[in-house]
């Protein structure tokens, strides 16, 4: 995986989960259940590492905003920081 770039943990709240599972169903699933508790940019494809079992996933999130209960998809995560909050 690529490494992790200071502008994406430059917040207390910004976070950068790597998921590793034995396919990508289950990766998938574990990126939609944390979509659903925090701001996320999601990813759309997995990678496997040659000589290392499963597929692997990285998404990034913001534990800060809380996204809308009725909105089913992920939402973008700002690293540039937050605007318009007090």
């Amino acid at each position: 995986m690529r490494p992790i770039r200071d502008v994406h943990v430059s917040e207390p709240g910004l976070v950068v989960i790597d998921v590793a599972a034995m396919d990508d169903a289950t990766v998938f699933a574990v990126q939609t259940a944390i979509a659903r508790m925090w701001a996320a940019s999601p990813a759309d494809t997995t990678h496997q590492d040659p000589g290392q079992p499963g597929v692997r996933l990285r998404l990034y999130a913001d534990l800060r905003q809380v996204p809308d209960s009725t909105c089913e998809e992920t939402w973008p995560v700002t690293t540039g920081g937050v605007t318009g909050q007090d």
